[in-house]
């Protein structure tokens, strides 16, 4: 038994494909053969997959249930966390789509699952991308108050709803934790946040989070281990679609 993780895998199996870094760049090409081919070699039925966001780029339960199948189709168990283009899950009617996928999917958003004695606690996170302004030379000297205070506000409700996921597991015992973010816990401006800061306040022992697209976004935040707590990005990509293995 082994739990592992990844993200980004952006399937569009029924709907258009926009997004040109996937279009152009060659780890994007075929993709979904390469990983549905990694995780038969690698994953056994009593693994565990966790799948840290942006799963497809359908806009709705049906336009997503080629890319839902896929997923389902992998071998162990598959949790799913919600990303910032998961259109098809509406974070309020999360217990609905684990009614609909019982037994196949398992959707973390205000609740958590077991692993052995750990909990798996998530959100989809939020961080600050900017707009940046930039100097002559690169360098950030600014950028866009009023985007920052929106900002603020997705991070503070995505706080609430993480703790409410580690509050649930708590309630029930629980005293060991990995955490799953789809966004990175920290902003390119930040060296910690509020995110890595409750991550500490619980005692997790990992922080997973995805994406970060690109080798240029690939190091943007908080890497390896930090104040006890272990930071590891798991965008597809950047995994070159090999699943991350997080526990045995």
């Amino acid at each position: 038994m082994a739990l592992y993780a990844i993200g980004d895998l952006h399937l569009h199996f029924q709907s258009p494909l926009k997004a040109r870094a996937q279009m152009r760049e060659r780890v994007w090409k075929n993709h979904e053969e390469v990983f549905r081919r990694n995780c038969e070699a690698l994953l056994r039925a009593d693994d565990t997959l966790v799948l840290v966001g942006d799963h497809s780029w359908g806009r709705s339960l049906e336009e997503c249930g080629e890319d839902l199948r896929y997923i389902a189709a992998l071998p162990g168990r598959k949790i799913l966390t919600r990303g910032n283009h998961d259109m098809f899950w509406d974070a309020n009617r999360t217990g609905r789509l684990n009614e609909l996928f019982g037994g196949r999917l398992a959707f973390l958003q205000n609740n958590y699952f077991r692993y052995g004695d750990y909990a798996l606690v998530g959100s989809k996170g939020h961080c600050f991308e900017g707009p940046f302004f930039l100097d002559a030379r690169g360098r950030i000297v600014g950028w866009d108050e009023e985007a920052e205070e929106r900002s603020k506000r997705l991070v503070e409700r995505e706080l609430k709803r993480l703790r409410v996921s580690f509050e649930a597991a708590r309630a029930d015992g629980m005293k060991k934790f990995i955490v799953f973010l789809h966004y990175p816990p920290t902003s390119i401006l930040e060296e910690d946040s509020a995110f890595t800061r409750m991550a500490e306040e619980y005692g997790a022992e990992q922080l997973v989070y995805a994406h970060s697209h690109g080798e240029s976004r690939f190091h943007d935040s908080v890497e390896g281990e930090k104040n006890g707590v272990l930071y590891s990005l798991v965008s597809g990509d950047y995994r070159r679609w090999q699943p991350l293995k997080l526990l045995d």
